[in-house]
C-alpha cells in the first residue's frame, strides 16, 4: 500500500552517492546521500510491510476502523512531538478546507485498504494498489492541467491491463473486496493531487499536521461503535506494534526523502510486493499465483517507466533552463 508516500515528490535525478542538491538562493543546500536514502527507504517499506501483515492478522477479531485507529496513533504522537517543537504556528494554513478534505481522504484510504485485506490475499491487495501512481497521472491531467505524453498515456494503459490480469473480474478468483483497494488508491491518487495544490501556500508539515489531526478526528467519531477491548497480551502487543512500527516507519520515509533523491528513491517501493508475498506466506500461508506474478510485474514495470519518462523530462527542463 502506498502510505502517505507523495509521487509528486518522486523527482530529480540523477543518481549520486554523495552530492549537494541544488537550491534556491536564499535557502540552505542539504547533502545528498543516495545510499543511506536507500536504506532508510528500504528499512521503511519492510516496516510498513509489517504493518500491513499485523492490520490483515488483527482483523480476524477487530473492526478496521479501531485498526486503523490504532495506525494512526503513531502518526498522532509524530504530530504531537512536531506541535510541541513548532508551536501552533504550525497549523496556519492558507487552504483549511482542502486540508480537512486531505485528511478525510487519507483516513478513508487506509481503512478502505484494512476491509479489504481482511478478504484479499496480501499481496494481491499490495499489487493492486500500485495503480495509484496511474490514478495520479490521469487526475493531475484532468484537474491540474499537467502535460501527459503517449508513452506515460501508454504506460497507464498498460498498467491497468495488469490490474486486470491480478483481478480478473468474473472469474472468481480474487474476491470482490479487491474493487475497495481500487477505491482506496483512487482516494490516495486524490489526495496526492490535493497535496500539490497546497504545495502552493502551505508547508509539508503543516500539511502532515492537519493529515495526522484531521484523520485521527475522523476515525475516532464511529470508534466507540466498533471498539472491541483488546483480549489477550497477544492483541495489545499487536495493537502496540501497530502503532510504533508505523510511526517508525513513517519517520524512515521522512528521513530518506531528505537526504536522497527522491525519484532515486521511488523504485524502492515496489519492494512492497516482495515483503508482501514474503509476510503472507510466512504468516497466512499464502502465495500468489503465476497470473497475479504477470500482472503485477506489468504494474510494476510500467510504473518504473513512468518515473524513467519522469527522470528525462527532468533532464530536459534543466538542460533548457540552463540553456
Amino acid at each position: 500500500m502506498w502510505h502517505g508516500l507523495s509521487p509528486s515528490r518522486f523527482r530529480s535525478f540523477p543518481i549520486t552517492i554523495t552530492s549537494v542538491t541544488a537550491a534556491p538562493s536564499g535557502t540552505v543546500q542539504r547533502p545528498v546521500n543516495n545510499a543511506r536514502g536507500l536504506l532508510f527507504m528500504a528499512a521503511g517499506m519492510f516496516l510498513f510491510s509489517a504493518v500491513d501483515t499485523q492490520a490483515k492478522f488483527l482483523t480476524a477479531t477487530l473492526h478496521p476502523i479501531q485498526i486503523v485507529w490504532f495506525r494512526q496513533l503513531g502518526l498522532l504522537i509524530g504530530v504531537a512531538v512536531l506541535l510541541g517543537l513548532r508551536g501552533p504556528q504550525v497549523l496556519v494554513t492558507a487552504h483549511p478546507k482542502m486540508q480537512i478534505m486531505r485528511g478525510l481522504m487519507a483516513a478513508g484510504s487506509a481503512t478502505l485498504f484494512v476491509i479489504a485485506v481482511s478478504y484479499v490475499p496480501l499481496a494481491d491487495a499490495i499489487a493492486v494498489s500500485f495503480v495509484a501512481p496511474f490514478f495520479v497521472t490521469i487526475m493531475g491531467a484532468l484537474f491540474l492541467k499537467e502535460p501527459v505524453g503517449k508513452y506515460r498515456w501508454g504506460a497507464v494503459i498498460v498498467g491497468f491491463i495488469g490490474t486486470l490480469i491480478v483481478i480478473r473480474p468474473g472469474s472468481g478468483a480474487i474476491h470482490p473486496a479487491v474493487l475497495l483497494v481500487l477505491v482506496a488508491a483512487g482516494l490516495f491518487a486524490l489526495r496526492q493531487v490535493v497535496s500539490r495544490m497546497l504545495a502552493a501556500g502551505d508547508r509539508t508539515e503543516t500539511t502532515l499536521v492537519y493529515t495526522g489531526l484531521v484523520g485521527s478526528f475522523a476515525l475516532t467519531l464511529p470508534l466507540p461503535f466498533v471498539w472491541i477491548w483488546p483480549s489477550g497480551g497477544t492483541q495489545i502487543a499487536l495493537l502496540i506494534g501497530l502503532a510504533l512500527l508505523a510511526a517508525v516507519a513513517e519517520v524512515l520515509v521522512i528521513k530518506a526523502l531528505e537526504i536522497g533523491q527522491s525519484v532515486v528513491l521511488a523504485p524502492m517501493q515496489y519492494s512492497l510486493m516482495i515483503w508482501g508475498t514474503f509476510y503472507g506466506f510466512v504468516v497466512f500461508g499464502q502465495v500468489p499465483d503465476g497470473w497475479t506474478w504477470v500482472g503485477a510485474s506489468l504494474i510494476m514495470a510500467t510504473g518504473l517507466f513512468v518515473l524513467f519518462r519522469e527522470r528525462r523530462a527532468r533532464r530536459r527542463a534543466v538542460a533548457a533552463n540552463v540553456d
